[in-house]
């Protein structure tokens, strides 16, 4: 940027003539690079704006002002808007998209690739399974068994407009919908219930198996209590007694479908009373995390805590895939 960029003087929003250079020079040697970082100069220019009209807000005592300090407050806020920039979901990713529309670089899906639920076509490939297992069911942290080792075998999107998805944007991808139908069902934020299931099977690396390798489809680590009738799987994982974790072998439930899981896991939030009194109420990621933890879901001291973080990137990747 120039100099004059850093003094907010009025060319404060024009980019010298090095970088129109290196930008013109990136474009002819890879559009799709060149679009991203044309995408990423005009957010940077955008939030220096920003930061610059609410700088501007601001009452100022007058009492120390001058050139030094004014120089200085400019530079403040340009790394400032500096670091506000290409953040994922933000509006870099929104204009990079607009100008591959309107340039025609837009990678399109190959022959045969499948539309899904309303998102643009993608190609679907299988997962091959992780290197560990040490997820998190109900709080609690399994030992790596063979019982539960492995990714869910469904088959899924790795691509999205010709970029590859990472393991969290694919499953983000894959339950998006049944998480939006059981908003629908219980009026718990879709994002609150992706999150969650993020949690409990490690983004989908770590689903509950049962012995004999079959997946449970239990992404919510729900337990098969007395009153369950339905098929189980039996595994070793961590529990919190006492505040001290230990090993101990439980029933969790097994479901013939991922959307299965999703109904299962609404009803048991809408129905029990330890949790429809304050979940389906609960306005932010924040607060639905502890009102499941208060309500007993898991034994993790620090579950809610680890909840709130994977819903809020639940959030950004849900805003960076639409």
């Amino acid at each position: 940027m120039s100099l004059d960029a850093l003094n907010g003087g009025n060319n404060g929003l024009n980019m010298d003539l090095r970088s129109l250079e290196r930008l013109k020079a990136t474009v002819g040697k890879d559009p799709k690079a060149g679009i991203k970082e044309t995408a990423r100069q005009l957010e940077s220019l955008f939030m220096q704006q920003l930061v610059k009209t609410m700088r501007a807000t601001t009452m100022s005592t007058g009492m120390l002002d001058n050139s030094a300090t004014e120089m200085g407050t400019n530079m403040l806020d340009t790394q400032l808007a500096n670091k506000l920039t290409g953040l994922p979901g933000g509006l870099s990713d929104i204009i990079a998209r607009q100008l591959e529309r309107q340039t025609g670089s837009k990678d399109t899906a190959s022959a045969g690739s499948i539309p899904l639920k309303g998102l643009p076509p993608m190609q679907f490939g299988r997962i091959a399974p992780p290197e560990s297992s040490d997820g998190s069911m109900d709080g609690s942290a399994p030992t790596g068994s063979a019982s539960i080792t492995g990714r869910a075998a469904d088959v899924v999107p790795t691509t999205l407009n010709g970029r590859k998805l990472s393991q969290a944007e694919q499953f983000i991808v894959q339950h998006e919908g049944d998480a939006q139908a059981a908003e629908a069902a219980t009026g718990i934020s879709a994002s609150h219930i992706l999150g969650q299931a993020a949690l409990e099977s490690g983004w989908g690396k770590h689903e509950i198996r049962a012995k004999d390798g079959t997946p449970s489809h239990n992404l919510f680590g729900i337990k098969a209590t007395a009153d369950w009738k339905g098929k189980v799987a039996e595994v070793t994982t961590t529990e919190y007694i006492g505040g001290v974790a230990r090993k101990v072998t439980a029933k969790f439930r097994a479901y013939d479908s991922y959307a299965d899981a999703f109904k299962d896991h609404a009803r048991l939030l809408s129905q029990n009373p330890r949790y429809s009194r304050t979940v389906a109420q609960a306005d932010t990621p924040a607060e639905y995390a502890h009102s499941l933890q208060k309500g007993g879901y898991a034994t993790d001291p620090a579950y809610a805590d680890k909840l709130t973080r994977v819903i809020n990137t639940a959030v950004r990747l849900q805003r960076s895939l639409t």
